[in-house]
């Protein structure tokens, strides 16, 4: 096995960070970087990490990054604390020579919902790049969906990090005004602008992308509901930034 750091950032993941852990008790070192959380994670961490530390949120790709500079080695493998590496995926990460012809490696997400892996959709592959070298990568500052920025080239794995996001709808759901907040305020940012066409189109658009273009049809009504809300997450945050340059203006 080469010689890899992996890290976890967390906020009250205690449901799921055993999990996560030893999935990666194969790893070298195992960081866990907790922004204050007020359930049992820290405790939960502690027997199956390296190293445990208390860090105040500074945003993801930042706690990500301040995670890194922790590492004793230069190669990391970021891992979600809701994720976990899967025996296909750690054989391959064995064999790897981690030498300076690849920057990082990127690997296909499935994800648990509704009693099944949905392998359909906008969900599957989901491939992220995980596994890389610090020296020549770091995460964006982006407010969602923070961006690994790697200066050098990405190879692929076929192994897969299994992810189970969500205790149930209500979670979902949950997550999803948390998140298009975050996605309102960052396309704000960038000028984007909301008309009344975009509310009309892009969501019908994402579900048909989502249940016939890639496949949620054969997911059953899990896919069904998954491309609803995935349409549903397009109105959300097309509304809110609407909202915002009404209230700018």
């Amino acid at each position: 096995m080469p010689p890899i750091s992996v890290i976890l950032i967390t906020k009250n993941a205690a449901a799921h960070i055993e999990c996560a852990l030893r999935s990666v008790a194969w790893a070298d070192e195992r960081i866990v970087v907790d922004c204050g959380s007020d359930d049992a994670t820290v405790a939960l961490a502690h027997p199956l990490a390296t190293r445990v530390e208390t860090h105040p949120w500074s945003g993801y790709g930042a706690q990500k990054n301040h995670a890194a500079s922790l590492a004793t080695h230069d190669w990391v493998l970021s891992l979600d604390a809701d994720e976990a590496i899967t025996d296909g995926l750690r054989d391959q990460i064995a064999a790897l020579p981690l030498t300076p012809e690849t920057a990082a490696f990127r690997m296909p997400r499935v994800t648990w919902y509704l009693g099944r892996w949905i392998r359909t959709t906008d969900w599957y592959p989901d491939r992220a790049v995980r596994l890389y070298d610090r020296r020549r990568a770091r995460w964006d500052d982006r407010p969602v969906h923070e961006a690994l920025l790697v200066d050098g080239p990405i190879a692929d794995l076929p192994g897969e990090i299994e992810h189970r996001p969500y205790a149930d709808v209500a979670e979902h759901l949950g997550r999803m005004n948390h998140y298009t907040t975050l996605a309102a305020t960052q396309m704000q940012a960038q000028g984007r602008q909301a008309r009344a066409w975009h509310l009309l189109v892009h969501p019908p658009a994402a579900f048909l992308r989502n249940y016939v273009a890639r496949g949620g049809v054969r997911d059953g009504v899990p896919g069904l509901i998954v491309s609803l809300l995935g349409a549903v997450y397009v109105l959300q945050k097309y509304v809110k930034l609407w909202e915002r340059q009404r209230q700018a203006s």
